[in-house]
């Protein structure tokens, strides 16, 4: 992980600090965050995993991510097939990934999902601030592939 030098860090601050207002607009809601899981289930359905996978990690497709909300897939093992904010992460066993507290992430919400879905808290950099913060994500486990869809809200 990139850590920021202290004037880095200040400078980040203080523009985070006048742009507030704005800031907060880009926010995304956990009511948003759950309907997005909710049409990215039936997306897998209509249009198939391959391609829905596709579709959530192409950042072209506005559909999939929203303010700063965008679709994540993980087969049931832990590997990433899908993901709007890093497709580097695509094709990585990441089941023993842990927040920076140590809580094991993908299992928790691969577990989650696997109950009949629901919200999983955790720490997590802010893809736009890169600053850790307290996020909440909500999962579900898709009907035609062995794995789960999430989305996460900054809190």
């Amino acid at each position: 992980m990139q850590f920021l030098s202290r004037r880095t860090f200040a400078a980040i601050a203080v523009l985070g600090a006048l742009s507030t207002g704005a800031y907060a607009q880009e926010n995304g809601t956990r009511d948003e965050a759950k309907a997005m899981v909710d049409a990215a289930v039936e997306h897998v359905k209509k249009v198939g995993p391959d391609q829905a996978f596709k579709d959530f990690t192409d950042k072209n497709n506005k559909s999939w991510q929203k303010k700063d909300l965008y679709v994540f897939a993980y087969n049931s093992e832990g590997v990433s097939v899908a993901h709007g904010a890093n497709d580097k992460l695509i094709g990585k066993n990441l089941i023993d990934l842990k927040d920076p507290n140590g809580k094991p992430l993908i299992r928790e919400l691969r577990d989650t999902a696997q109950k009949g879905g629901g919200w999983v808290e955790y720490d997590w950099p802010h893809p736009q601030t890169k600053k850790i913060e307290s996020k909440i994500s909500y999962t579900r486990k898709m009907a035609n592939f062995d794995g789960f869809v999430g989305v996460g809200a900054y809190r």
